[in-house]
């Protein structure tokens, strides 16, 4: 099922870039440009990146340092906005 319809991403493609490590709708952006044209599925990817899918959770239960790079993530889509 399409998410983003201006780029044509997947439902699969944003929940692979989630356990890839994007945790908010502005690294899903980043990774795959889904929600920077009109906008109408940041609610939806939002959806998908539930409190229960934040990929991070496991790997930080573990010891690794999971939200070191998100911030490192944000702070290079922030570089370049």
């Amino acid at each position: 099922m399409f998410v983003c319809n201006c780029f044509g991403v997947t439902e699969a493609q944003v929940k692979k870039h989630a356990a890839d490590g994007a945790c908010t709708p502005r690294q899903i952006a980043s990774a795959c440009k889904a929600g920077t044209d009109c906008g109408s599925c940041v609610r939806r990817i939002q959806a998908l990146l539930g409190r229960g899918a934040v990929p991070g959770r496991a790997s930080a239960d573990q010891g690794i340092p999971a939200l070191a790079e998100a911030r490192r993530r944000e702070e290079r889509l922030d570089e370049a906005a």
